[in-house]
This record gives structure tokens, C-alpha cells and sequence, in this order.
């Protein structure tokens, strides 16, 4: 007999929505050669550390189907959003016939963070597949775990959030905390929630904004609706410093970087107890402020009856999904600071005021609305209400790129271009030795062909003028600043710098003045391509740490996804 082993993967010639997908299996460390079945899980972020634990667990048991056939259990996150999008287009593709069902790609058990996208994903497949009922009714997938979205605060501002009814309502018009609250301190409302497109916690963000609004329950909102609110939800948005991926990084990002880089933000309660579990010395300690109505972020373990998934995987998988309900298993849920999907666990120590949370919060828990609804607002977000962006990506075209890994990188920044929206710019700078004059682009045709001919005029040769072209591509952004909008510097190099007249220590005096404490707010992104040594990975990170960015580490294989997450952000 033939196993299928199913290990999550992406062709590289795929559309690049599917790139973005491509995850980092997180049971590496398991047996490679595993001869038996294996059962894939493809879960949202929010899920993940506990989808992995589970597992590891799981598979020391060595767990058989009756009939003797051996298995084990591989868990791989994404977004929530990439989690449908993944499976639809997988489910698209065996309905052409580019793709079988035994394909490996497809994973057996799928969970989101939230069942607005369970929603989503139940509407597609359904449209795609009419009459079939691949994907379970939300209420008959079993609930592993939860967690409410709330707002994140420091203390002073947290207590102004509860005074109001609506804090979401407040947000429209308040340009300063001290107009929500007449005692707290007079910072400038600066917000932060992730990406709707690719985020659980970011959509059902966007959904309570429409809420509040338009003082409508989410079943109740129409499409017209949307059209009719969105200036308010423009309004909000305009307050935005920063778009993400995950929730969790998200939380911890509020923290490390302070008030003037968010004053608040929609993330879950469980990013709130991460937050503050990890506190660094001098750090402040965050509150969660539970809405009146909030969404409880329901994860469940979704088994779709469908044809990619065979009679043994199924039996397979439900000995799992019983196994993550078990009350040894749920208590992993509650030590990460989730809410327990099986009656009777108790919480733990770490629902309690000293992680910032309130164990017994009560509060009215949002249904999803309708999917066409959901896409309404999604597309208004997309070209309406989302905050602008000014990026200006600084490309290494030095000597040491030639080969693979210019031509990967110059498929990367094409497809950045071919994906721009509407609110989106990017100004494009090539360096080595020399730093020549930036391309602007945006997403109209013309924008794209100016794209075009900087990506296919990029040259391998000469030096790395790195701190040179750091400090000219933000003295540039300083002249050319959008206004109201988030504006950053991007950086991809596979060297260490040479020949700059700048060095680090003037750039560490000098790039802070255009930071978050300043009215020009633009934040550095740098990522160290290639090999570990190969660049000076310190000097990267600090750009990066000293306007409120991040620093990542790219290859020929993974660029693609880093970048398609960095993209994200703006």
C-alpha cells in the first residue's frame, strides 16, 4: 500500500498571491523519511505555536489507524486570509484538471482565526463547487480555541478607551487621546491594526470599524452600507502608522517601539499576554479594552469533505481534532494565552490583570456578515479607505549580485510593482558604488512600465555605497514626503558597505531625526540578502531599529515571501 505524504508546496512560477503563502514547515525536525500517512494542517497565525505543540506531542504517541496503517500530524501557518486563498486556488485548480486530488499539496485539516474568513472560505469554495458542501457549516467544525480582539494601550490611555462607549466611534474624529479623554495625555492618536487582505485580526478590525459606524450588527450591514460609511472608515485608517501580517508581532512591535509609533491598537487578548510576557526591562506594561461588541476569534479544525481528502486521512485527522480537545491538550491553549475551545479548563495564570487582561470580560460576541458584504469592504478598504504609502525601495546592484541572485531579486521587486494598488507608490533606487536617481512608480499602466524598465536595466558590478544610499534615499523621502500617509525606506543589500563617505555612527545620529519622535514619521526596513557573513547583519538591524522598522534576512528561495510580507506593512 501507498501513503500520500502531503508537505506543503508552492510552485515558484504560481501567481504571486500564492507565493506569499509558502510557510516554513514548523515539524522540521521530525523524521524526513516518514514512511506512513501524514496529515497536513495549513492554520492561521494565531494558531500556530499551538498547532505545532500539538503535534509534537501527538506524533510521540505514534499514533496508527485501526487498520494498522502508521501517521503523523505536520502543522504549517500563514495568515488567515492566505489560508483561503491557498485551498481555493488549490480547489481551482483540480476543478480545471491542472490539478489531481491525491496532489500533496492539498492539506487535510485547514483552521483560520476567526469565522469571518471561515465565511469567506465556505462562499468560495461553495461558488466554485456549487451543491457540493466541501467545506463544513462553521458550527459543525469544533472549536479548538479563542481569543477577543481588543484595543492594546499603555495604562493612561487604556483608561480613556473604557471611558467612551465606542472607542472605534472616537476614533473618527479624535486627533489626540486627550480628545477621547479629557485626563489622558495629550499624544496623537496614532493606530495601528494588520492587513484585512491577509490577517484574521485586521478583517474583523475592519468589520467592527463598519459596526460602530454605522451602528448595525454585521448580519445586518449591506453592501450599500459600505459605500455609505467608508468616508468614516477613511477617517480612521487616516490615523494608521502601521499595517502587518501577524498579530502577535504586531503587539510586540507596540511595545519595543512606544507611543509616538502606536498609541493603540486592535490585536487580539492573546497578543496582549504575549506582549506583556516578553517585557524587556523599562518596557511598559499594555492593557487589553474590551469593546462592548467585539469578535471572539473562534479557531476551529475545519475537515472539508472533499474529494482531495482520502478515507484514512479523514479518520486520521478526526483522531487529531479529538486529540487537540482533549483537557491535557487544552491546557497548551490556555499556557499561549488563548481561550480554551472545550468547556471546563480553566484559564491559568495567565488571565490576569498582571498580563493585561481581564479573565472575566464580558462583552456582546460578533457574527460574521454576509460575503458579499465582506468583499465589499475589503475592496472599499483596498481602494478606498487604506492609508497611503511612499515607499522607497533602495536595490544592491554591487558586484557580488551577479547571477541568481539578481535575477531573483529582480523578479521580486516586479512583482512588488505588478501588485501595487491604488493608494500605493514606490520610488526605486539603484546602487554600488554610484546611487543613481530614483524611479517613481505606482500601479497605473505607466507606472508599472517606468517599473519594468528599472527592474530589466539593473546591472551586477561595482561596490556597496550602502550608508551612502541610505541617508539619500531619506534625505529624498524628507523632500518628497506624502502627506498623510505612511512613508519608508526599504532596503535589500547582499553586502557590507564600501567606499561610503557616510559612516554608521553619523547615520545613527542622523537617521532618528526623521523618526517616529519627528513630524516626518518615516521608518527604515532593511533586509540582508544572501548567506549569513556575507553582510554586516548588526548594521542592518540597527537602520532598521532606529525609525521603527524591522530587519529580515532573505535568499534566492525565500525573498519572494519576505518581500510579498514586508509589502504588507505600507
Amino acid at each position: 500500500m501507498i501513503f500520500k505524504s502531503r508537505p506543503l508546496t508552492i510552485s515558484l512560477t504560481a501567481a504571486f498571491s500564492i507565493l506569499l503563502l509558502t510557510a516554513c514547515d514548523s515539524n522540521s525536525n521530525s523524521e524526513d523519511h516518514f514512511g506512513g500517512l501524514t496529515v497536513n494542517l495549513l492554520v492561521g497565525s494565531a494558531l500556530g505555536d499551538f498547532c505545532n505543540q500539538a503535534a509534537t506531542n501527538f506524533n510521540a504517541t505514534k499514533p496508527q489507524l485501526e487498520n494498522g496503517t502508521a501517521f503523523q500530524v505536520k502543522c504549517s501557518s500563514v495568515g488567515s486570509g492566505d489560508v483561503v486563498t491557498k485551498l481555493v486556488t488549490l480547489a481551482t485548480q483540480l476543478k480545471k484538471g491542472t490539478l489531481t486530488s491525491d496532489a500533496p499539496d492539498f492539506p487535510t485539516i485547514v483552521s483560520v482565526d476567526g469565522e469571518i474568513y471561515q465565511s469567506q472560505l465556505i462562499y468560495q469554495i461553495n461558488q466554485l463547487n456549487p451543491y457540493q458542501k466541501y467545506i463544513p457549516e462553521i458550527i459543525e467544525s469544533p472549536l479548538v480555541a479563542s481569543s477577543p480582539m481588543v484595543f492594546m494601550a499603555q495604562t493612561d490611555i487604556a483608561r480613556g478607551l473604557r471611558k467612551v462607549p465606542d472607542p472605534y466611534k472616537a476614533l473618527v474624529t479624535a486627533k489626540t487621546h486627550r480628545d477621547i479623554d479629557p485626563t489622558a495625555p495629550p499624544l496623537t492618536v496614532n493606530y495601528v491594526h494588520t492587513a484585512p487582505t491577509r490577517s484574521n485580526s485586521g478583517l474583523q478590525t475592519l468589520v467592527a470599524q463598519f459596526v460602530s459606524v454605522s451602528g448595525k450588527r454585521p448580519e445586518q450591514l449591506t453592501v450599500a452600507d459600505v459605500q455609505k460609511f467608508q468616508p468614516q472608515i477613511q477617517q480612521i485608517q487616516s490615523k494608521i502608522t502601521r499595517y502587518g501580517v501577524s498579530t502577535n508581532s504586531l503587539a510586540k512591535a507596540i511595545v519595543t517601539n512606544g507611543t509616538f509609533w502606536a498609541s493603540v491598537g486592535s490585536v487580539y487578548e492573546s497578543s496582549v499576554i504575549a506582549a506583556n510576557a516578553s517585557l524587556q526591562p523599562g518596557q511598559q506594561r499594555y492593557e487589553a479594552v474590551y469593546p462592548k461588541m467585539t469578535f471572539s476569534s473562534n479557531m476551529r479544525a475545519i475537515l472539508p469533505n472533499a474529494p482531495w481528502i482520502s478515507a484514512d486521512e479523514k479518520v486520521a485527522a478526526q483522531k487529531f481534532i479529538t486529540y487537540l480537545r482533549s483537557p491535557e491538550i487544552q491546557n497548551i491553549v490556555t499556557s499561549l494565552g488563548l481561550r480554551p475551545g472545550t468547556p471546563g479548563i480553566a484559564l491559568g495564570a495567565k488571565f490576569s490583570p498582571e498580563f493585561g487582561v481581564d479573565p472575566q470580560a464580558k462583552y456582546d460576541s460578533l457574527r460574521p456578515p454576509q460575503p458579499e458584504v465582506v468583499e465589499a469592504m475589503l475592496k472599499s478598504w483596498q481602494e478606498y479607505a487604506k492609508k497611503p504609502s511612499l515607499v522607497v525601495v533602495v536595490v544592491d546592484s554591487s558586484g557580488s549580485m551577479e547571477g541568481k541572485k539578481l535575477a531573483a531579486v529582480q523578479n521580486t521587486v516586479l512583482s512588488y510593482i505588478n501588485t501595487l494598488g491604488p493608494k500605493e507608490q514606490i520610488a526605486l533606487i539603484d546602487f554600488d558604488s554610484q546611487i543613481r536617481p530614483p524611479v517613481l512608480v505606482d500601479g497605473t499602466p505607466q507606472g508599472r512600465d517606468r517599473g519594468l524598465q528599472f527592474v530589466s536595466g539593473l546591472k551586477a558590478d561595482g561596490g556597496t555605497a550602502l550608508y551612502d544610499a541610505t541617508i539619500f534615499a531619506r534625505n529624498w523621502l524628507q523632500q518628497n514626503l506624502r502627506k498623510d500617509a505612511i512613508n519608508a525606506v526599504l532596503i535589500l543589500t547582499d553586502g557590507e558597505d564600501s567606499g561610503s563617505k557616510t559612516s554608521l555612527e553619523q547615520l545613527e545620529k542622523e537617521l532618528p531625526k526623521s523618526g517616529f519622535n519627528s513630524d516626518q514619521r518615516i521608518a527604515f526596513f532593511t533586509v540582508g540578502y544572501g548567506k549569513e557573513g556575507e553582510f554586516d547583519a548588526d548594521a542592518l538591524k540597527k537602520i532598521a531599529d532606529l525609525n521603527g522598522g524591522y530587519y529580515s534576512n532573505g535568499d534566492p528561495e525565500s525573498i519572494a515571501r519576505l518581500m510579498a510580507d514586508l509589502q504588507v506593512e505600507f
